[in-house]
């Protein structure tokens, strides 16, 4: 069972500071992971698709879910689909099956009362400079709620991800000298180039 106690430490190191999305996002995780039966992902053999976009007040929350259950940018097997809400589905490739896990509504609006939100959040202040006594009572108490009280955990169900392989193949831009991807290529008059290289005006 993974714990997500475990894991709060190295969260905010890498965060770089304290924040209750975050932790909701390493108890989610957690609960995806030990529905799953699965380990922590070392590389692309779980996947996970979280609902949140960009511009989410509770973005945090995703990197709470990279940390605990490994599933990173880099390794291209956390996909973010832009519908703004803090859903997600995490699947077990191997076995084609997959979970999908989503806080409770009423827990989320409980945090919007708070001053951490109220006098902090909403207004526009980093995280880091919201005092720890608003902040350290609703991850303790995040911490200390239980799955069923805080999570809508789906029955496991069957999902066949066809995962796209990664691409080898790769140009120098013709303008800039920089490597490229190759299905990133444009052509711009006679030449290969990057998207941006294309996107310039030709100089006159």
């Amino acid at each position: 069972m993974i714990n997500p106690k475990d894991w709060l430490e190295y969260a905010e190191k890498f965060q770089g500071h304290k924040c209750p999305a975050m932790v909701v996002g390493l108890k989610a995780g957690a609960a995806a992971l030990n529905k799953l039966g699965v380990d922590r992902a070392k590389d692309s053999e779980l996947i996970l698709l979280a609902d949140v976009g960009k511009n989410h007040w509770a973005i945090d929350y995703v990197d709470g879910l990279q940390v605990i259950t490994g599933c990173t940018i880099g390794k291209g097997n956390l996909i973010l689909t832009n519908k703004g809400k803090l859903s997600f589905i995490l699947i077990d490739i191997k076995h084609k099956q997959a979970v999908r896990v989503t806080p409770k509504a009423e827990v989320i609006l409980s945090f919007r009362k708070t001053e951490f939100f109220t006098k902090f959040k909403k207004c526009g202040s980093p995280t880091s400079e919201i005092p720890d006594e608003l902040v350290d009572p609703i991850i303790e108490s995040v911490m200390n709620t239980t799955d069923e009280e805080l999570l809508k955990i789906s029955d496991i169900f069957e999902y066949n991800y066809i995962e796209e392989p990664q691409s080898f193949n790769s140009f120098v831009c013709e303008e800039c000298d920089e490597m490229v991807i190759e299905e990133y290529g444009r052509i711009k008059g006679d030449k290969m180039a990057c998207i941006d290289c294309a996107q310039k005006k030709r100089e006159s």
